[in-house]
């Protein structure tokens, strides 16, 4: 749609307001709804939109350590520019008009990060085309009970292990067609859901396209599931890891560079063995190479950790493989339409923006130095393979990896790995002074 078409339609909107959204460092919607000519009167000059959504955490406290804002700037407004093509009615919400928007020249924005990024490849000659999947857990609980009982032992919405079952999602099936369907209406086409292994567990994978849109769709995906779930009782959680007997939720990233018209897979080459071009082969050991030091961007929280674990579906060694789940990378060498490769370290709790910025930042690096393919396909148990090393344990051990990496403060900027590592290291911080339940089960009585 153009400027006008959209500014007809808005005008013509019964409800006369908008809703207007920019991401947070940690992937959280901030947002609010304006008038519909408070709205037109900003399309041109933006906004001003409270910098504290950068300087605090998901938890709204405040960071201590932030040189970007805090209470020695006093928190004044940024000024937050609306980007017309992510226009959008939310069906299950009146269909409303719904934008999404960042803050151009801003650094630390996550969305102007991956504008930057994508800048870059395009002007390498390069369309990067980008698609997230997503596990998550889904509890018929309400918000309410969930404080109320302090969290504690939520009702999976399904009982058991039913991965791919056609009969637990039609016992759901209210739910789970509105999330299909209305997720549609919403511009976030989906190319299939399914039940994955796990009480009240769902998979979706969003259907693929330039990275930017990708990324918009990833972020979009996860609270219109908390609305749509809120319409049937279903509270999801895109935690990483939900309980130590289960398998964790991923967010695995499917990408693949295409020629600038996007009508040739430059991933694909139907001379190689595995049909995998140089591009590709570059492209892959760039991430490799940098893998242990941009693990924040994939693995942002304490929780994520928890889910790279061996034998728990999630990758813990710096491996690649064709077609193997086992790897931190899987290669999918087939056709010139469908090569790609599938990052699987992703959690379910990642910023799009971040993770995708890191990816392709990381496989540019590896294009630009024509980095050589050195570590060798892992066959059978990538969790055994700790040839090429192992990826950090905890938060803490990553961030410190990625704040110290000279390549990955030349390659995001200083002043973005500044902000976000200091974001990490709070994340630490409470996590420390926290005084968990197990810690209490295991030495209050007997110590």
């Amino acid at each position: 749609m153009t400027k006008q078409e959209i500014i007809k339609k808005l005008k013509a909107y019964p409800g006369k307001k908008v809703k207007v959204a920019i991401s947070d460092i940690d992937g959280i919607l901030r947002g609010k709804v304006i008038n519909v000519d408070k709205f037109l009167s900003l399309l041109d000059g933006g906004f001003g939109f409270c910098d504290v959504v950068f300087g605090w955490d998901c938890a709204d406290v405040c960071y201590d350590n932030s040189k970007f804002t805090g209470w020695h700037t006093g928190y004044p407004d940024a000024l937050a520019q609306i980007d017309l093509n992510t226009f959008r009615e939310v069906p299950w919400d009146n269909n409303i008009p719904f934008f999404l928007g960042d803050f151009e020249g801003l650094e630390i924005c996550p969305r102007q990060l991956l504008k930057k990024i994508n800048k870059k490849s395009l002007d390498m000659g390069f369309s990067p085309m980008f698609a997230q999947e997503y596990e998550w857990f889904n509890f018929a609980e309400t918000s309410e009970n969930l404080h109320d009982t302090n969290f504690n032992n939520p009702k999976p919405l399904t009982k058991g292990m039913f991965g791919y079952s056609i009969l637990r999602s039609s016992q759901n099936k209210e739910y789970f067609n509105d999330l299909f369907d209305l997720c549609g209406k919403f511009k976030i086409p989906i190319e299939g859901i399914h039940t994955e292994t796990g009480p009240g567990v769902y998979e979706v994978a969003i259907l693929y396209t330039d990275i930017l849109e990708s990324a918009d769709r990833s972020l979009l995906f996860k609270t219109a599931a908390k609305e749509i779930g809120h319409k049937h009782g279903v509270i999801p959680t895109f935690m990483a890891k939900i309980s130590p007997e289960l398998p964790g939720c991923s967010g695995h990233l499917h990408q693949s560079l295409w020629n600038k018209s996007k009508s040739k897979n430059l991933f694909y080459d139907a001379k190689d063995k595995n049909n995998m071009s140089e591009t590709m082969k570059h492209y892959l050991a760039g991430i490799l190479e940098l893998l242990p030091d941009i693990l924040p961007f994939f693995a942002p929280t304490i929780n994520s950790y928890k889910r790279l674990v061996e034998g728990m579906w999630a990758p813990t060694t710096v491996t690649w493989g064709i077609d193997n789940r086992t790897t931190t990378i899987r290669c999918l060498p087939g056709s010139e339409k469908a090569t790609r490769m599938e990052l699987r370290v992703v959690g379910s709790d990642v910023n799009p923006y971040l993770a995708m910025s890191a990816s392709l930042a990381a496989g540019l690096y590896g294009i630009e130095k024509k980095l050589k393919l050195k570590i060798k396909p892992t066959v059978g148990n990538g969790y055994e393979d700790k040839s090429n090393g192992v990826l950090p344990t905890n938060l803490w051990e990553a961030t410190q990896n990625m704040k110290n990496s000279k390549i990955v403060n030349k390659i995001f900027g200083k002043e973005f790995i500044q902000h976000f590592s200091a974001t990490r290291e709070w994340e630490w911080r409470q996590h420390q002074i926290a005084v968990t339940d197990w810690e209490k089960k295991r030495y209050f009585e007997v110590i």
